[in-house]
Formats: C-alpha cells, sequence, structure tokens
C-alpha cells in the first residue's frame, strides 16, 4: 500500500479568512439547510422527554415546568451559544471543523510523542461516538415526527414503526445523488420550519406570558435545589436539546464562520426559544398536553400540516448527520485509522461532495434495527444522549488545547472557562450513563467496537510498514548497483512504481527485477503521503528529485480533507524528458499476503481482526483512481 502514517506538516491558521467570509443570504440560506437540521428538530422530544421524567416522580406543576424551560433555555445559551459558537468555532484549521480537524490542530503544538497520542485517542473516541450518533439521528429524528400520526388519527398509531421504516429505506437510498442535488430545497424547507415552530410558540406565549420567567436562571437553579437527584435524571434528557451542536462546528467548511453564528443567533435560537417557551405555556394550561406537547401546540387543522412539514425537517436533520458521516469516514481513512472504502464523487467540481456504499448501507441497517428494537423517540431518547455528551467532552478537552497552545490562554483562564464546560459537560454525560441499560448501551458498544477496530488498523498497518521497511533496499544501495546489473533489460515505456517510504526501492520493483529481470526506460518511484491539515496548496502538491538519469522520485502530499487522484496529479507534474509518457504508464503495486509471524507483535484475535478488515478494505488501486488497465500487482508475503 502507498499510503503513508500521517506526518505533521505546518498550516496556516486560517481564521482571519474564514471571518471574513461575507455572510450572504445564500451562505445563511445554505446553513439552515444542511447545519441546523439535527437542533432544529428537537423540538418534537426534548421537551415532552424531560416533562415526563419530571412527571414520574409526581406531578408536574407550574412551578416544575419553569424549572424545566430554564435548564432548556441556559443549556442552549451555555452549551450551543457561547460554547460552540463563540468559542470552538474559533478553533478552525485552514476554514475546517469537526473533531478530526480539532484533533490535528491540538496535536500540532505537542512536542512529547505520548501527548500527541492521548489527543490521537480523544480525537477518535470522539468521532467514534458521532458514528452512533450517526445512527441514532435519524432514527429517533423520523420516528418522532412519524409519531404525530397519534395525535390525529390514535387508531393509526401501529403504523408508526412501519411508516419510520420506510421513510428511513426512502432517505439512505437517494444518498447515491449527493448532497448537492438533495439539499437544493433543504434551506427554504427549514426557513419554513423554523418559522412556524416559532409563531406556534408565539401565540401559546401569549396565553400564559409567565412562562418568559424562565429566561432567568434562578428557575434553573432553584429547580435542581428543590429537587436535587430529579434534576439530575432531567438533565439527561435536557440534553436532547442541544443535539446536533457538533453540526455547527462540523459543517463550517462548507459554509463558512459567520452565516453559521449569524443563523444562528437571529433565526434558530429565538426560534427554538420560542417553540420551547411555547410548549411549556401549553403545559402550564394543560397538563395533560404531555403526551406530546409539540404536535398539540398547534390548532387541529394545522397537525396533519406540522405532520408533514417534520417528517420533511427530521429526513433533513438525518441528511446532515449522514453527510457528516461521510466526511468523517474519508478523513479517518486519510488519516489512516480506518481501512480503504470505496468513495464516490457526486459532484464533478465539489471534492467535498462525496458518497461511500459501504457506510451508508451500515448506517441504514443500523437506524432500522434500532427503529425495531426500541420503536419509539422516547426509547431511543435513552440511547441518544450518551453518544452526544460523550462527544461534547472529547471536543471540550481538544478546545482547551488549542485554546491554551494557540492563542496563548493563561492555564487559569483556559482552566476557568473549559474547565467549566467540562464540568457541565461532565454531568450531563453522568446523568445520561444511568440510562446504559434503557438503551445507552447501544452507541456505547458500537464506539468500543469502532474504537477497538481502529486502533487494530493502525497497529497493524504499521506493524506492515515495518516490515517492508526492515526488507526493502535503500535507495542509495538501488541506484550504485543498478550500472553494474548486466541481466537486467531496458523495455520502452514508463513505469510508475508504489511505495510507502520515499527512502526505500518499492517491493514491486524488486519482484519485477527479481522475476521479470527487465526495467522501463522511464521510472517513478511514487509516494502518496497524508498530512495533518485538511488540504494541501496545488504548489506544494508535489515534491519531484531526480535520483538517476530518467528516474525520479515522486512524493504527493494530500490532506485529510481530500481524495487523491493520481493521474490527474502526475499529468500536472513536469517530469524529466519527453520520454515520460505518463498517460500510458503502467502502475506497479504489491498486493501484501499477510501471515502471522513467529513470534508475533500482534495478539492472535486482533491478526485475526486485521486479517477481516484487510480483505474487505477497497484496492487501493480504486481509492487512488488508478485506471485498471494500467495496474501490475505483485504478490508479496509479509509476516507481522
Amino acid at each position: 500500500m502507498s499510503l503513508t502514517a500521517p506526518v505533521a506538516v505546518q498550516g496556516g491558521k486560517g481564521s482571519a479568512g474564514h471571518d471574513a467570509r461575507p455572510a450572504g443570504f445564500a451562505a445563511i440560506l445554505g446553513a439552515l439547510g444542511v447545519v441546523f437540521g439535527d437542533i432544529g428538530t428537537s423540538p418534537l422530544y426534548a421537551l415532552r422527554t424531560t416533562a415526563q421524567v419530571v412527571s414520574d416522580h409526581g406531578t408536574i406543576s407550574a412551578s416544575e415546568v419553569l424549572g424545566v424551560e430554564s435548564l432548556l433555555f441556559w443549556t442552549l445559551m451555555l452549551v450551543v451559544t457561547v460554547k460552540y459558537v463563540i468559542l470552538v468555532m474559533r478553533a478552525d484549521y485552514n476554514g475546517e471543523g469537526g473533531i478530526i480537524a480539532l484533533m490535528s490542530l491540538a496535536q500540532q503544538n505537542a512536542k512529547r510523542k505520548s501527548v500527541k497520542l492521548l489527543l490521537g485517542m480523544i480525537g477518535v473516541i470522539g468521532a467514534c461516538l458521532f458514528f452512533g450518533d450517526g445512527i441514532i439521528t435519524p432514527a429517533v429524528s423520523v420516528i418522532s415526527a412519524i409519531e404525530g400520526i397519534e395525535v390525529s388519527f390514535p387508531a393509526a398509531s401501529h403504523l408508526v414503526v412501519p411508516l419510520s421504516i420506510a421513510v428511513l429505506i426512502g432517505l439512505f437510498s437517494i444518498q447515491f445523488h449527493g448532497t448537492g442535488k438533495i439539499g437544493i430545497i433543504f434551506g427554504p424547507v427549514m426557513v419554513l420550519w423554523f418559522l412556524m415552530i416559532g409563531v406556534l410558540g408565539i401565540l401559546a406565549i401569549l396565553h400564559h406570558p409567565t412562562i418568559l420567567l424562565a429566561l432567568s436562571p434562578t428557575y434553573a437553579i432553584m429547580f435542581i435545589a428543590r429537587h436535587g437527584y430529579l434534576s439530575f435524571l432531567a438533565l439527561g434528557s435536557v440534553v436532547l436539546a442541544v443535539t446536533g451542536a457538533e453540526a455547527l462546528y462540523a459543517d463550517m467548511s462548507h459554509f463558512g464562520r459567520r452565516p453559521i453564528r449569524e443563523a444562528w443567533l437571529f433565526f434558530v435560537l429565538p426560534c427554538l426559544a420560542l417553540n420551547y417557551f411555547g410548549q411549556g405555556a401549553l403545559l402550564i394550561s394543560d397538563p395533560a398536553t404531555i403526551s406530546n406537547p409539540f404536535f398539540l401546540l398547534g390548532p387541529q387543522w394545522l397537525q396533519v400540516p406540522m405532520i408533514i412539514i417534520s417528517t420533511i425537517a427530521t429526513v433533513i436533520a438525518s441528511q446532515a448527520c449522514i453527510s457528516g458521516g461521510f466526511s468523517l469516514c474519508r478523513q479517518l481513512i486519510q488519516l489512516g485509522y480506518v481501512p480503504r472504502m470505496r468513495i464516490m464523487h457526486t459532484n464533478p467540481t465539489e471534492e467535498s461532495q462525496i458518497y461511500l456504499p459501504g457506510l451508508n448501507h451500515s448506517l441504514m441497517v443500523g437506524a432500522l434495527l434500532l427503529v425495531i428494537a426500541f420503536r419509539s423517540s422516547e426509547a431511543l431518547a435513552s440511547a441518544y444522549g450518551i453518544a452526544v455528551t460523550g462527544t461534547f467532552l472529547c471536543t471540550c478537552i481538544l478546545a482547551a488545547v488549542v485554546y491554551r497552545d494557540r492563542y496563548k490562554w493563561s492555564a487559569w483562564a483556559t482552566i476557568a472557562v473549559f474547565g467549566g464546560f467540562f464540568i457541565i459537560d461532565g454531568i450531563f454525560f453522568a446523568s445520561n450513563t444511568l440510562k446504559i441499560i434503557e438503551g445507552g448501551w447501544v452507541p456505547v458498544l458500537l464506539a468500543a467496537v469502532l474504537i477497538m477496530m481502529m486502533f487494530t488498523w493502525k497497529k497493524g498497518r504499521s506493524l506492515v510498514l515495518s516490515r517492508q521497511q526492515h526488507d526493502a533496499m535503500p535507495v542509495g544501495t538501488f541506484i550504485a548497483r543498478l550500472p553494474h546489473s548486466r541481466s537486467i533489460i531496458r523495455v520502452p515505456g514508463t513505469g510508475v512504481f508504489m511505495t510507502a517510504n520515499p527512502e526505500y526501492i518499492p517491493t514491486s520493483l524488486l519482484h519485477n527485477l527479481k522475476h521479470n529481470k527487465v526495467l522501463h526506460d522511464h521510472v517513478i518511484l511514487l509516494t502518496v503521503r497524508n498530512v495533518n491539515i485538511p488540504q494541501v496548496a496545488p504548489d506544494q502538491r508535489a515534491e519531484v528529485t531526480e535520483i538517476a538519469p530518467n528516474i525520479y522520485r515522486v512524493m504527493l502530499c494530500y490532506g485529510f480533507m481530500e481524495m487523491p487522484n493520481l493521474p490527474v496529479a502526475l499529468a500536472q507534474l513536469q517530469v524529466g524528458d519527453t520520454g515520460f509518457d505518463l498517460p500510458q504508464a503502467s502502475y506497479f503495486v504489491s498486493r501484501e499476503l499477510l501471515v502471522r509471524a513467529q513470534p508475533s507483535q500482534i495478539s492472535r484475535w486482533r491478526m485475526a481482526l486485521f486479517l477481516l478488515m484487510t480483505r474487505n478494505a477497497t484496492p487501493v488501486t480504486d481509492f487512488l483512481r488508478i485506471p485498471l488497465d494500467r495496474v501490475v500487482e505483485l504478490g508479496v508475503r509479509i509476516g507481522i
């Protein structure tokens, strides 16, 4: 394989340039259609689930409603507005956001290898929890919208699960079209959604304006002081109001920081707050509406349209999470944590619009199984919070490191700000651990399996590369011996030999000489290297060195947000004289036949898992987009 472990490359900060991007109407509309889908549909279930937790331990009076509303509002303000929108979104890596970009940024100034490894583990754990979120979000969002049928048509409650399954299958089946085509109508639909929930909230608030007293944090504090352990249980459901906060940061590269900030502060946050307060006002006037305060917020004639638009909105929320999963998986592939997968580009001009069939099918199967197993949004909410809060904790730790090292915050300031957020996130996480038996085990188990697989792949590839380097011949030795090898026949054409280490001769070249006794007139020793920055500047993409007459060493660098395309990259190079026929070049790669060495540096079960992942990995020729009719594979037996 030609992909190497990631190396650190100094990248620009990018913050100023990204802040300078104008927050135009189109950018804000696009952000509304993609970024806020998950957090924007939380009113479907967040207040209902929290209120039911309180009511299960007694009646829910007006004072309890005010306390719950204050908790919801100040969670939105502290976790989303202050932590993510104001602080975390400032920490972009050349304009890129997301936990993997934050991890790479945190590792940039780490001096000790152990510290880099620890930061990498935190980033991977957060990414694995995000994948758990990516399976649960479509399931809980869609089923919560379909449950609106029970309000208008109670006799049709048995259709909730079948209809949810049908919507989910349809959602995952259209992914191959790409987010660009799917997202054309997303922005206007989400504008309509937020306007609808905001207006419904205002109408309810007008009947009970005292609900606005919950704007004061004193009601949240009094609720916690009065109810103690019950408030701790309630916080496990309050966090459902901020699911999707990570998407604000992860999708920053697509729309810029300012459009997301302005859309949140001046449109999304007010509409969400109004709807939550409206639901609270309805609960005060009629406690029986606790069964589904969101859909009962509107008049009878509006309930069917509300079901329709909420279903569309939840599909959009799921779409944002699925697209984020595609991008995150590509980043992990580039950084060497995940085996190569088939990646399809759904837009010929936009590199970021991709589709991963294997991951898409896995997410669909997982979401369908959750709907079949839990059968209600209330039950699924138990599985939801722990994945979200776990990711919050990982992001908080990495952001603290970035602010300390990159922005030169003092230790006291870093501890005061991010230590406070860590305590808040930790309380939310601890509250959700109480629901592990009820369903919280799902994301925990999934994250544990993914972590085990990722680090097994990372270790296995490290052992393979180490073994290849041990058995390889240094370039200098090969070049010195080449003029004295009379048995070697030079043949016309250009041969491109893939190598993971540019200081050593590719195994495929040595085997070709050993068995075929031939060497092309023009030779390129090609290394593809992944670097810990999102994108590599075009003028820094390639490094070409002539190591012998008509023999060149070429190194191509790609960031973790990019996909290699070797024919295109080589066609843009000026290599050697006119004898180099790159369009008709032959690509030589080694097919690794892995066996367990004696003694081995990897346990039997991890070796079996690594072999299974290797067999199911996409061939390197497909991943690098090399024309199949130009590839020559040579088998190499490697013991690890």
